[in-house]
């Protein structure tokens, strides 16, 4: 990518265009001083550009990182260079920074070079995307499998268990209740996964999802929540959302438990915050369409438990992946499924102390003006269990 006719005029008019570049842009000197970013570039360090330009490069990235090779290398060639896929984690700028680097030479500015930073992690994560919607197609073949081949002799091994039970001691009885609790338990699991199979067409109207998430936290707030402290941060402009309402309940309760149990029962300041925004510039390519979605519709579970290890978190929606000792790791799968059905996406960040869980969707596309705010007094009301 060329980006020298953009930098020909870097001071003046064009810097309010590079600042509205949602990507990075640095400007390197000869010396490997920085004499320029733009607004991105100061949201990506966590840094302001007076500070910014106070540093060499090599002071703000990792050590002997390849951006410095390749600074070096278009200085010399007098050429653009791209290099895919680097890691530009420091302990300045601490979590998952992987980016694609394209290295420009400023000509008008000999021995200064431009670099843009193209974050990976939402690229990678709609693919992660169609991985989980394969899997789940394959979990719905499985699930049918399942059900017709395993449920029927299943039952015939209780009933037999119960038969046995009938003239057998008290010893034995122990053994046959063995065999009939662990069938049931396998039937439950069978059954749970039957709900992968069920590809029938969902009821879907406008649904306020303030209205939902107040629900669920009521729900979470009388049972296994009791104890976490609720922090809510709501857009009260945000469109109807187009969905299923009870599926809507199931999604975030699923996340919402997922971060009680992360926070643990003895915490004594665990905190899950949830969040809707509208957030406009995010687009999905549906698979096998040249059509593109649009998903504005924000809507985030967070908590301060002890996160998620970072070998799982590119397969936490996989079937049969969990961290609960007990789990069957079939959750996080439906709940991925759901929001694939909803035309929707699903992704997770996670640190020690501060887990993240957004799920992004369309909002209902309808001819009527966006919603009034919300009385959340009236709200209130209206959720009460």
């Amino acid at each position: 990518m060329n980006l020298e006719p953009a930098i020909k005029s870097f001071p003046g008019v064009a810097d309010a265009v590079i600042n509205a570049l949602p990507l990075p842009v640095v400007v390197v000197a000869y010396d490997g001083r920085i004499v320029d970013a733009n607004v991105a570039a100061e949201a990506f360090f966590e840094v302001s550009v007076s500070l910014l330009k106070r540093h060499l490069l090599r002071e703000i990235i990792p050590f002997g990182s390849p951006l410095l090779s390749l600074v070096e290398q278009v200085r010399d060639r007098s050429a653009a260079v791209n290099e895919y896929r680097v890691d530009l984690s420091t302990p300045r700028n601490p979590g998952e920074h992987i980016v694609d680097l394209h290295v420009a030479p400023l000509v008008e500015r000999p021995g200064h070079v431009v670099v843009m930073l193209q974050e990976r992690t939402i690229a990678d994560k709609m693919d992660r995307q169609l991985t989980h919607r394969s899997a789940a197609r394959s979990v719905i073949a499985l699930a049918s499998m399942l059900a017709h081949e395993i449920k029927n002799p299943l039952s015939g091994i209780r009933g037999a268990a119960q038969l046995l039970e009938q003239s057998a001691n008290e010893d034995d009885r122990t053994l046959t209740r063995l065999i009939c609790d662990e069938t049931d338990r396998i039937v439950k699991l069978v059954d749970r996964m039957e709900v992968f199979a069920d590809e029938r067409p969902v009821e879907r109207e406008p649904v306020n999802i303030h209205v939902v998430l107040e629900h669920v936290k009521r729900l979470a707030q009388s049972g296994f929540a009791r104890h976490i402290r609720f922090v809510e941060e709501y857009d009260p402009s945000l469109p109807p959302v187009l969905a299923n309402r009870d599926q809507l309940i199931q999604i975030f309760l699923n996340l919402v438990k997922n971060a009680a149990e992360a926070i643990g029962e003895n915490a004594i300041d665990g905190e899950i915050q949830i969040t809707t925004a509208f957030r406009p510039g995010v687009r999905l390519t549906l698979p096998g369409s040249k059509s593109r979605v649009s998903l504005p519709m924000e809507f985030c579970v967070k908590d301060n438990g002890a996160g998620v290890p970072a070998d799982l978190l590119p397969h936490l929606f996989d079937p049969f992946v969990t961290t609960k000792p007990t789990g069957s790791g079939l959750g996080l799968a439906l709940v991925a499924k759901i929001i694939g059905d909803h035309g929707g996406i699903i992704e997770c960040d996670s640190q020690a102390r501060q887990t993240i869980f957004r799920v992004l969707m369309p909002m209902y596309a309808a001819t009527e003006p966006r919603s009034e705010p919300i009385d959340f007094a009236e709200l209130a009301s209206e959720t009460h269990p």
